[in-house]
């Protein structure tokens, strides 16, 4: 049984990863809002926000019983639909709290417990919108600019533990959630987000057999 971190799993693609890992793994399952889990001798939900200090978050588990992570997944994201001379300082900061610097700083202070596993996996959740060369659109600038940041931050660290710890990152496409619906109000994604979480669920438990410091774009549409 493998022990997993899902942030962001209160909801959408977090949600169904969470539950779905959970069915054979221990899970803990981040989110600001744990009203939807049902704890289980499996799935153990944490109330936590990851806009403040994440390197609390390890403390917290550390006293839940947690000894070894397997697979951190960085789920958790946050998206501003606004155009660009509208943003404010305040806005930015908190997308690229939530964006960047929690999985950076999650990711620093679960180290020991990631050496621990024997071969850790690091997934984190981008964007297609934070690929080089991808469309891009008006009002998401915030939001994509923090994934392609992400997404580098996935190729430096797969460098730095090579050997010991993968990471990869997983560039989504349109995924049928709330966040969509922010940021293209009525559009119709081509797949829902249990769908999304199946692909996830798959390649964070053996994505890391075959590549690391990757970024796969997956995406049936544009957006």
């Amino acid at each position: 049984m493998k022990t997993i971190i899902v942030t962001g799993a209160g909801k959408g693609i977090g949600k169904e990863v969470a539950l779905k890992l959970s069915e054979s793994n221990l899970v803990y399952a981040i989110s600001r809002d744990i009203s939807n889990l049902n704890p289980s001798e499996t799935l153990k939900p944490i109330r936590f926000d990851l806009s403040v200090d994440t390197h609390e978050l390890i403390e917290v588990l550390a006293g839940e019983g947690m000894e070894k992570i397997d697979i951190l997944i960085n789920n958790a994201g946050a998206l501003i639909n606004k155009p660009f001379d509208q943003i404010e300082r305040e806005e930015l900061t908190y997308i690229y709290k939530v964006n960047l610097f929690a999985p950076f700083s999650l990711t620093q202070s679960a180290l020991p417990y990631l050496k621990r596993s024997g071969h850790a996996h690091v997934v984190n959740i981008g964007s297609v919108g934070g690929v080089n060369g991808t469309s891009k659109f008006p009002g998401l600038s915030a939001y994509s600019s923090s994934k392609a940041a992400l997404s580098c931050l996935s190729e430096c660290l797969s460098e730095e533990y090579k050997g010991s710890i993968s990471f990869n990152c997983l560039a989504l496409g349109a995924v049928q959630t709330e966040m969509l619906e922010q940021a293209f109000p009525g559009y119709q994604a081509p797949i829902s987000a249990e769908g999304m979480a199946d692909y996830i669920v798959e390649f964070s438990l053996n994505g890391h057999k075959y590549m690391n410091g990757k970024t796969i774009m997956v995406s049936l549409s544009n957006p």
